[in-house]
């Protein structure tokens, strides 16, 4: 499997290898989400911060409540000195859990 293939990539310090493994799975599929998170990570690794925005802004317009594809982004703005969009992007992950949390129904208490 490519994202898997991508992930030994990462893990042996391999990042511009992975992110390409990554960017294949994407092609693959592109609701694999786990594909985008890694690709997000790869392209991080490997220095290449302003395509990781850009990965991490693909992947928030096509899970836009998704908590962690924000938190992602988030991770990416802040390595690459971009504070207050980090922070912005952090809050609305933050947002988004709590919603989230909300909608779920309430746990008896025992």
């Amino acid at each position: 499997m490519l994202s898997e293939k991508g992930m030994e990539l990462l893990a042996a310090g391999r990042a511009g290898e992975a992110a390409q493994a990554f960017r294949a799975a994407i092609a693959a599929n592109e609701h694999y989400f786990e594909a985008h998170h890694g690709l997000i990570r790869a392209l991080r690794d490997a220095g290449r911060l302003e395509q990781s925005i850009a990965a991490a802004l693909a992947l928030t317009a096509l899970a836009p409540n998704d908590p962690l594809a924000h938190t992602a982004l988030s991770i990416s703005l802040q390595t690459a000195g971009h504070v207050p969009e980090a922070e912005a992007a952090a809050g609305r992950a933050r947002i988004l859990e709590w919603k989230r949390q909300l909608a779920e129904p309430p746990q008896e208490i025992s």
